[in-house]
């Protein structure tokens, strides 16, 4: 059997790992159209602050260590047609500028996701760059040690751009966010999470320009020198767009079922609508947990977990993929915070009902000094009104209590309810819990069965979104 992968990030690295696992004896080509094969742009925030060195070691593979696998790969070679009839692709060498075709028995589009521009007037200035990929990494690092960079300025408040404001700010430069939302990170968080956050950023020289949409770029002699919006105009001497992606799917248009907003149509087996065509990653919904609905959720986690299923598919067997509640996890500045499933700001893009209950305590017991580690920790669970069960949870906190959300995903995945996590079973131990987890505590607050610490301090907030 041949195998020809599109695409080397999350989802193409994982299918061909997987199929060297399910299937040794399949032949597989692998493209990447650029010349660096499985750059991962989430790890570009810890290149730019120098955590991580090296450009190059920011990746899954090397073309060698694959090649030496037995993987045929092809870098700067760019597929540009499918004829799922004849089972063929089309490849141009963007090297040369020879083009061929190659045939295929399954064939995997792994083809991700493009930033979205903005379309205003300027946005061909010298100076607005976008934070993906790893020429933009080489770039970007570049700036944050240019003395002539002095005004940032970062459109989209979502975790890229929160990153690259973060990026900047600690180089010194004066940033300012901009977003068309009301709130900074409001696909993620709750308001009880975002006001800290904004406030964190303000003490660290970062302005929030939230509400406000983009409406030019103006420069001088070629190179953007403001962001004007629909409030006011913001000084940049270099401006990072992160408002968003799309999926890069434009090329597949006539050849695959693609949704309104191009998104490749698969079914639970990660197959498209042509036969023998499979596709994972940033370019296809998926299947949302909690409401059982498709939804956009470009996680890398999602995209490695779709490409398993999809070489077992491709290999043989019937599985179906799994469904998902959107985890994730980011730190800003001091805080770090993690949210998964639906979110009272989220519940009416899901259409479905919530009831959220705020819990804001110290993770360890009151006797535990602050400064031994006892930090103050913010958590909500999101439920059911009518059968409890868990839809939800975000958790906030200078301590590193992240992997909690891990705990409430699975408890979406299993179906679990409050009464279910009211009395689970977690340790403790002083130095790194309390005798009761925060998630005990929450779905005992729900309940209405939580009781008094012996030095109560636990602060609590109901929310109610029917």
């Amino acid at each position: 059997m041949k195998v020809i992968v599109v695409g080397s990030s999350h989802g193409g690295f994982e299918t061909v790992r997987e199929l060297l696992v399910d299937a040794p004896d399949t032949e597989i080509q692998w493209y990447e159209k650029g010349d660096f094969l499985s750059f991962l742009s989430c790890g570009m925030q810890l290149y730019l602050e120098g955590v991580v060195t090296d450009v190059d070691s920011v990746r899954y593979a090397t073309p060698e260590a694959l090649s030496d696998l037995g993987v045929h790969v092809f870098t700067r070679q760019e597929i540009t047609a499918v004829d799922p009839a004849g089972h063929t692709v089309h490849v141009t060498d963007l090297a040369t500028g020879e083009q061929r075709d190659e045939s295929y028995d399954k064939l995997l589009l792994s083809p991700g996701a493009v930033p979205a521009p903005i379309p205003v007037e300027g946005s061909d200035l010298d100076g607005i760059t976008a934070m993906r990929g790893r020429d933009w990494a080489i770039q970007l690092k570049a700036k944050t040690v240019d003395p002539a960079i002095t005004d940032v300025v970062v459109i989209g408040a979502g975790y890229i751009g929160i990153e690259a404001a973060e990026v900047f700010a600690k180089a010194g430069k004066k940033v300012t966010v901009i977003d068309v939302a009301a709130r900074i990170l409001s696909t993620y968080l709750d308001p009880e999470f975002t006001k800290p956050i904004t406030a964190e950023l303000a003490a660290h020289g970062v302005t929030a320009a939230t509400g406000q949409r983009v409406q030019s770029f103006e420069g001088l002699e070629g190179h953007v020198t403001t962001v004007v919006t629909d409030k006011g105009s913001y000084p940049a001497d270099l401006v990072i767009e992160a408002a968003g992606i799309k999926p890069n799917t434009e090329w597949l248009k006539g050849t695959v079922n693609l949704t309104d907003k191009g998104f490749i149509a698969i079914d639970s087996h990660l197959r498209t609508s042509v036969p023998d065509v499979y596709a994972v990653g940033d370019a296809t919904l998926i299947r949302f947990r909690p409401t059982g609905a498709e939804a956009s959720i470009a996680l890398a986690t999602n995209s490695r977990r779709q490409a398993r299923f999809a070489a077992k598919n491709i290999a043989g067997q019937d599985v179906e993929v799994p469904e998902v509640s959107g985890s994730s996890a980011l730190s800003v500045f001091s805080l770090k915070f993690a949210s998964t499933g639906v979110k009272e700001s989220t519940a009416d893009t899901f259409g479905v009902a919530t009831q959220s209950v705020v819990v804001t305590d110290s993770f360890r017991p009151a006797f535990v000094p602050v400064e031994a580690g006892n930090a103050k920790v913010t958590f909500t669970l999101t439920y059911a009104p009518d059968d409890h069960r868990i839809l939800g949870g975000q958790v906030l906190s200078t301590a590193d209590l992240t992997q909690n959300i891990n705990a409430i995903s699975l408890a979406i995945q299993a179906g679990l309810t409050l009464e279910d996590l009211a009395y689970a079973d977690f340790f403790f131990q002083p130095g790194f819990d309390r005798p009761w987890n925060i998630i005990n505590v929450a779905a005992q607050t729900a309940l209405g069965m939580a009781a008094p610490e012996t030095a109560p301090h636990t602060e609590v907030t109901d929310l109610v979104n029917a």
